[in-house]
């Protein structure tokens, strides 16, 4: 339990200290600006860049496992997405952004990090597939559920042409597809560039915790959403369990592979669930509260999932020898 505690400290510890931070200095949240450029544009691509391109080719075409991760995501979206439109009679933008508050979790803030620091390099592979992949329907899936829902009057191939934008000019997208282009390339930077590129990489996951901590602190709790429960309940307990069983069930993937998916699907809810609320102005305040009220709870289940994981209760095959 003492190694599982030293694994969790550094991350949630880090978004503590932002938090901290934040209520301490009381700059405004637009003070982050550049932060968080700095880690969507510059560190994270790094990041992901270098996992892939030095990973073999032919493990980068896993597509069971791909589909097993997404359709554990997109099962709980559902869950949550057709509950919230029988009791709101319909209102489908609402519906939209709570299932993305149980379904959308903080892979790319939290997920590569946490992966490599408690499985090892190993788990770049999977975690840049889950990321890539889930991301991509994630971009996909706000758009056209607010264009069903009236929420956006736009014609419907300005919203798919403004979905393929935002799919194929997203920095970690193309971080990714010039990582698996130099990995069936064999291509491998000039030192001086793969230092600078360690460097940057390096300052992901600190930089990026550390802002979630100052987001969560400057967007303050005003309304508890009714709903809170069954998101917190199926983000951190059914997703996890969801994904195991089904990439148990699918195939016979490594140990690694598996607990990596595990693990981002028990991460907490995304803060771009905020971001999409915010930008339709739909469930606003209320996404935010299930984002902080899902990162408290995930200190505690988490935390149990990684030790289940490293103490071996927890089996890497659900279905040995099927």
């Amino acid at each position: 339990m003492y190694d599982v505690i030293g694994l969790v400290i550094p991350f949630f510890g880090l978004i503590l200290v932002g938090y901290g931070v934040a209520r301490l200095t009381r700059q405004p949240l637009e003070a982050l600006g550049w932060m968080n450029t700095f880690i969507i544009y510059v560190a994270l691509p790094a990041l992901f860049f270098q996992l892939l391109a030095k990973t073999p080719i032919e493990q980068l075409g896993a597509w069971g496992y791909i589909f097993g991760s997404v359709l554990a995501t997109y099962a709980v979206f559902a869950i949550m997405f057709v509950a919230s439109v029988v009791m709101s009679r319909g209102n489908i933008a609402e519906a939209t952004i709570k299932g993305l508050a149980a379904a959308y979790g903080n892979i790319g803030y939290m997920g590569p990090g946490l992966a490599l620091l408690a499985f090892g390099n190993e788990a770049a592979v999977p975690v840049a597939l889950i990321f890539c992949f889930e991301n991509i329907i994630h971009f996909a899936i706000a758009p056209m559920m607010m264009a069903v829902s009236g929420s956006r009057n736009e014609p419907p191939l300005r919203i798919a042409a403004d979905v393929m934008r935002r799919i194929l000019l997203h920095p970690f997208i193309i971080a990714t597809a010039f990582g698996v282009l130099a990995a069936a390339l064999h291509v491998q930077p000039p030192m001086p560039i793969e230092r600078f590129l360690d460097y940057l990489s390096r300052a992901a996951a600190p930089c990026a915790l550390f802002a979630m901590g100052v987001t969560l602190a400057l967007r303050p709790l005003r309304r508890m959403p009714v709903e809170i429960a069954p998101i917190t309940l199926l983000k951190l307990v059914v997703h996890p369990l969801l994904c195991y069983v089904v990439l148990s069930w699918i195939g016979d993937y490594p140990r690694v592979w598996v607990f990596s998916a595990v693990l981002l699907a028990s991460l907490p809810t995304a803060t771009n669930v905020f971001v999409i609320a915010q930008q339709y102005g739909v469930w606003v305040q209320r996404a935010s509260a299930s984002i902080l009220v899902t990162t408290c709870a995930s200190v505690l289940t988490v935390t149990g999932l990684l030790y289940l994981i490293t103490s071996g209760i927890l089996p890497p095959d659900l279905f040995p020898g099927r």
